[in-house]
């Protein structure tokens, strides 16, 4: 079992051991209840059809089939709640895990997958191993564990037509799976691959739903999803004609196993050796004992969808390393560090460089900023220029290619998950809002913040007039996506939120995007008078209110290309004097 399957699969057989064991032992008895249901059945019709002069003489096997009915209907029962049990169990924690495996990659998921390939990995792909071990290795062993039974029981009688027996079992639980999965390997690969491109293509259409509308192009999209699907469903036909083939492949065998049984058995009554009501008996209970070894096939074609499935999880798995494969996170810092951190952070980056894959370009190249506790700090530059990834090597979300980011002289990608959101807090221009109450959204800042902490984070962001007229003030519900609040107002949920924070760094990226002149000012005025004493790192694409920053830093692929106050750029650079003009707010 390679590496993949050890850290996804192999730790739950550890785990939940006993309820597989259980497991297992059930599905065994529940098939042996069936088959001595149609061996008794068989014996009781072929006793009966002897007309015995008295009942009592087939009492026995009215009885048994009887009890085997019913015991086969309640271990059936049994069975299927301790798997189900175990397997439940097994995918609540499989989807902890990945959600504890996503969570910290939280500040570059976006950039580096995408929606539908993370939703793909919440639902189909964890589902999917799911079935690892309910519709494959759970048959497969009860499967194997039959046919040896099975072997063993005919030895008794007949050993040379116990071994045909087994060389038929071996045709339905070996070779018919084996030539399964060679011939459909390729075709199911690719299903995966392309039901995960459709989910993708999907998630994306309904997230851009309404420029698909305004565009007027909703019928393309619609065309071009169906087309791909037809293709999908093309490849997921010759699957299904495989499959019924291979039905009847599997019903053929068992059909020439059923008459090698009359056969065998008619000639041990003819030699004496068995008694003629029990050829019923033993044809009877080859049919049973083929719905073990039938799914088998099955079972073994699905394994390149767990491949795949397992494949993408490993990606996601490994986000914690950048594209090139290099660990990026250091030793973590102790906890003295990290609570000194919180209160006040230095932040370096010294001869910074970081590039996402080994052979594409540096991203951020050559950058070097000193940013002591209090300092305000704008960062300019078009889309493109490394901004974003700046950011993320702050926030110790990647670890610098070269060089060395610090926050007071310790990496910062040493801090962790748990530190960094106490050292650093951030404003973006698209802050989720949760469809609960104005409180529960701000209170997202700090769980454990009482009311009237919350109340007074919400004045400081200028939210007081607001409140006073909602409804049911604080306790008043945002609806989804905060639906109910303009986009300045919904900003200004999400500033009262990191104020409640209460970090000694906010980074503003680009929070006033999309608004209109008058409320940017309000919300930019509401920021800097609200987050004195505090180190801003402020992304934007212009430069209205650089005046507020104590340092203006222009970058350019990656590189900074001019750095200074506001009034030393104003006097030295002519670019910055027409940028600024262009940029400066209206009344």
């Amino acid at each position: 079992m390679n590496g993949r399957e050890e850290r996804w699969i192999a730790p739950y057989f550890r785990i939940y051991s006993g309820r597989f064991a259980l497991y297992l032992i059930l599905g065994v008895l529940t098939l042996l209840a069936a088959s001595m249901l149609m061996f008794t059945s068989g014996f009781l019709i072929s006793k009966s059809a002897t007309m015995p002069y008295n009942v009592l003489l087939v009492y026995v096997p009215i009885v048994g089939v009887r009890a085997f009915g019913i015991g086969r209907a309640v271990i059936h029962y049994v069975e299927r709640l301790v798997g189900h049990d175990a397997v439940l169990r097994i995918l609540s924690k499989m989807r902890v895990r990945l959600y504890r495996i996503l969570e910290p990659q939280a500040l570059f998921i976006r950039s580096r997958y995408r929606t539908g390939d993370i939703l793909g990995a919440l639902a189909d792909d964890i589902e999917q191993l799911q079935n690892v071990y309910i519709r494959t290795v759970f048959p497969s062993l009860i499967a194997l564990v039959l046919y040896a039974a099975a072997v063993i029981a005919l030895g008794f009688f007949d050993w040379t037509f116990a071994l045909l027996i087994a060389l038929y079992i071996l045709i339905l639980v070996a070779v018919l799976p084996y030539v399964s999965l060679r011939l459909t390997r390729k075709v199911e690969t690719e299903v995966k691959r392309e039901r995960n491109g459709l989910y993708r293509k999907l998630t994306d259409a309904v997230m851009g739903i309404g420029d698909w509308v305004i565009s007027g192009r909703a019928a393309d999209f619609l065309s071009e999803y169906e087309r791909d699907e037809a293709a999908v469903m093309r490849k997921e036909r010759k699957l299904k004609a495989w499959a019924r083939w291979r039905g009847v492949i599997g019903q053929l065998v068992v059909g020439i196993a059923v008459v090698s049984m009359i056969y065998w058995s008619g000639t041990q009554v003819a030699a004496g050796q068995l008694d003629a009501t029990l050829i019923a008996a033993f044809a009877l209970v080859v049919f049973p004992l083929s719905d073990a070894f039938l799914p088998v096939s099955e079972a073994v074609q699905r394994l390149p969808e767990y491949r795949e499935s397992l494949n993408r999880l490993e990606r996601i798995s490994a986000g914690g390393r950048d594209e090139a494969g290099a660990a990026t996170r250091p030793a973590a810092v102790s906890s003295e560090a990290a609570s000194a951190a919180a209160v006040s952070a230095h932040l370096r980056l010294e001869a910074v460089r970081f590039a996402y894959g080994a052979g594409d370009g540096n991203s951020v190249d050559g950058v070097t900023l000193d940013i002591p506790q209090g300092k305000r700090v704008a960062v300019i530059g078009r889309s493109g220029a490394g901004k974003s990834t700046l950011l993320k090597l702050i926030q110790g979300a990647i670890a610098p290619t070269e060089g060395a980011v610090t926050i007071n002289g310790l990496p910062s990608a040493a801090y962790g998950d748990d530190a960094i959101p106490r050292i650093i807090s951030v404003l973006n221009q698209s802050p989720h809002l949760f469809d609960t109450t104005v409180a529960n959204n701000i209170r997202l800042g700090r769980p454990d913040a009482e009311m009237e902490e919350i109340a007074r984070a919400a004045e400081r962001a200028q939210l007081g007039g607001l409140i006073a007229e909602l409804p049911q003030g604080l306790d008043t519900p945002m609806r989804e996506t905060g639906q109910r609040f303009s986009g300045g107002e919904r900003q200004r949920v999400a500033l009262a939120r990191v104020l409640l924070q209460d970090t000694p760094v906010l980074i503003l990226d680009e929070p006033a995007v999309g608004l209109d002149p008058r409320t940017e000012r309000e919300l930019m005025s509401a920021i800097f008078r609200s987050t004195a004493g505090k180190t801003l790192i402020w992304v934007t694409h212009h430069l209205a209110f650089v005046e507020e920053m104590d340092e203006v830093i222009f970058m350019e692929h990656g590189r900074i290309l001019m750095r200074g106050t506001h009034e030393e750029l104003m006097e030295r650079e002519p670019r910055y004097r027409n940028l600024y003009a262009l940029d400066r707010p209206e009344g």
